[in-house]
């Protein structure tokens, strides 16, 4: 985003960011689903599950319209299903086994991708 010294346009910016937070957190019958993954933080990737033992899970079955990842006690990244689902179909994602027995597989996916 450009730099822009201009008090009035970062206030209606803000402003802008704190409806699509309040939007959220009110859920007006939207689904969330909460992931935590304190690892991300070391690691500067999220695992996004899309299959267990054999049959779809995670985000491939998923009927939220948001998913919350709590990365730290004092981090959250909220992000509309839809859009983490396009940043998952990236091939050159790692694809991994992991969760309970390494019986799932996921995504790797980079927590820059969702920032930027």
């Amino acid at each position: 985003m450009k730099h822009n010294g201009d008090f009035s346009y970062d206030l209606l910016l803000g402003q802008k960011g704190e409806g699509l937070l309040a939007d959220i957190l009110k859920l007006k019958g939207d689904k969330v689903e909460v992931k935590t993954d304190y690892k991300a933080t070391r690691t500067g990737n999220l695992f996004i599950e899309y299959e267990s033992r054999g049959k779809a899970s995670g985000l491939s079955t998923s009927r939220a319209d948001y998913w919350a990842f709590i990365i730290s006690n004092e981090q959250i990244i909220i992000v509309e299903t839809n859009k983490l689902k396009t940043l998952c179909r990236d091939n050159k994602l790692p694809r991994v086994n992991g969760g309970d027995s390494n019986t799932s597989k996921g995504v790797l996916l980079p927590l820059i991708n969702i920032i930027k």
